[in-house]
């Protein structure tokens, strides 16, 4: 799935404009890592891996920019637990 992304989120709306998914992030430590802070996905879309195309989106761009991520949703967390892939990204500790 192809979402839009604007600072802090990536997202998908219906033709209507309606969100149907959406995954949150904003800078933390001096803008060098990012906090995935809240996971959506309408329930007519749930059970697609919709969420975690979601959470990967934020992972290629913190790859990308050369951050880190600390993940704080619950979804986002149990992603991270996971995959073991994310592992040179995870930022552990308080989020700053």
């Amino acid at each position: 799935m192809d979402f839009e992304h604007e600072s802090g989120r990536f997202f998908k709306l219906d033709a209507n404009g309606q969100l149907l998914a959406e995954v949150t992030y904003q800078s933390i430590a001096n803008n060098t890592a990012y906090a995935i802070d809240h996971t959506f996905v309408d329930p007519s879309l749930r059970g697609q891996g919709i969420a975690s195309q979601l959470v990967k989106s934020v992972v290629d761009l913190a790859r990308t920019e050369g951050k880190t991520i600390q993940p704080l949703c619950t979804f986002a967390v149990h992603e991270f637990e996971t995959k073991p892939e994310y592992g040179d990204i995870w930022r552990r500790g308080a989020a700053e």
